[in-house]
C-alpha cells in the first residue's frame, strides 16, 4: 500500500508486462525496496489514480505523462519524469512511401490517403499529423486520413495500428503510412514491409517517449531509493540483463521533461485533452 510500499502502475499492453515487472518487484525487494505495482487496461484510470495519489508512480506513455502533468497542475499538485530508458529519448516518427512512387514531398500527397495507427498513438497519429500541419497540410481535409485503431486506450504501445498502415501501404490502399523511425526497421526487418520497398518522405523532429512519473504524494524516501535502484542497473549484471532487456534498454536514464514540446503541441492542436486535463478527444474511448 501507498506510504509503506512504492506503489507503481503500469499498463498491460502485452502479456509480457507480468513478467517484466514481477522481475523487477523480485530485484527491487532483493535490495530492500518494498514495491509492489498494479496493472490497468488503459492509461486514463493509471494517470487519474496517480494524480489522486493511489500510486506512488506510473509508467506512463509519453501521451498519459502530458495528462498527468495537466491534471496535477489542475490541482495544484506536481509530478515529474523521474527515469527513462535510454531507448525514449531523441526519437522521431516518419511518413514512409512506396520507393516507386513518384512523391518528393509532403505536398505531393495532396487528396492522396494516409494510413495511420491508432486514435491515440502518439509516434504513429498525433506527432506526425501535427507534422503535416507545420508543413500546411490540413488532415482530413489536404489528405485523407485512415486510422487504423489497434488497441485504443494504450496510446500506441500496441503497434498493431502502425503494422496495419504498414501493410495497407504495401498492398496500395493508401499511399503514405506514418511509423516511429524504430518501427520503420523493425517492419522492414520483420518483413512486413519487404527489403527496398519503402523509402522515407518525410522526418518529425525529435521527441521523448515513456517515463516514469513520480507524484508529489509519494514517500520521499522511498521514491528516492526507487529511482537510484533504476539508475544503478548494469546491463553487465547477469541478473539484470533479462530485465533490460525484456524492457527494452541497456540502461535507464535520469527523466527529463524536455522532449514533449511536439506531443504537447499535437494534444493542443486536436484538442485530444483540455488544459485541466480532460478527456475532449473525438472518437477516443479507452
Amino acid at each position: 500500500m501507498p506510504g509503506t510500499t512504492l506503489l507503481m502502475g503500469a499498463v498491460a499492453y502485452d502479456p509480457k508486462v507480468v513478467t517484466i515487472w514481477e522481475g523487477f518487484r523480485h530485484y527491487l525487494a532483493g535490495k530492500g525496496l518494498p514495491f509492489d505495482f498494479v496493472l490497468y487496461s488503459h492509461y486514463e484510470r493509471q494517470v487519474e489514480d496517480l494524480v489522486d495519489g493511489r500510486l506512488d508512480a506510473a509508467w506512463n506513455s509519453p501521451l498519459a505523462w502530458l495528462r498527468a502533468q495537466r491534471l496535477a497542475a489542475a490541482r495544484g499538485r506536481t509530478v515529474r519524469s523521474a527515469v527513462m530508458r535510454d531507448t525514449d529519448q531523441d526519437l522521431t516518427s516518419v511518413v514512409v512511401v512506396r520507393a516507386d512512387s513518384a512523391y518528393a514531398g509532403l505536398g505531393d500527397l495532396q487528396g492522396q490517403v494516409m494510413g495511420v495507427g491508432a486514435v491515440d498513438s502518439p509516434q504513429a497519429t498525433l506527432i506526425p499529423l501535427s507534422h503535416l500541419r507545420a508543413a500546411g497540410i490540413r488532415p482530413d481535409e489536404d489528405v485523407v486520413v485512415h486510422r487504423f485503431d489497434v488497441g485504443v486506450g494504450l496510446h500506441g504501445d500496441h503497434i498493431g495500428g502502425e503494422r496495419d498502415a504498414a501493410r495497407a501501404l504495401v498492398a496500395g490502399e493508401v499511399e503514405a503510412a506514418c511509423m516511429i523511425d524504430g518501427n520503420h526497421l523493425l517492419f522492414s526487418q520483420e518483413g512486413t514491409l519487404p527489403a527496398g520497398a519503402t523509402r522515407v518522405l518525410a522526418q518529425t523532429e525529435p521527441y521523448d517517449h515513456c517515463n516514469m512519473t513520480l507524484v508529489d504524494t509519494a514517500p520521499t524516501d522511498l521514491a528516492e531509493e526507487f529511482v537510484e535502484l533504476l539508475l544503478a542497473m548494469s546491463y553487465a549484471d547477469p541478473q539484470v540483463r533479462p530485465l533490460l532487456d525484456l524492457e527494452g534498454l541497456k540502461v535507464w536514464r535520469p527523466g527529463r521533461d524536455i522532449g514533449y514540446t511536439a506531443l504537447d503541441r499535437a494534444v493542443t492542436q486536436t484538442g485530444f485533452y483540455d488544459e485541466r486535463g480532460g478527456l475532449t478527444a473525438k472518437e477516443y474511448i479507452p
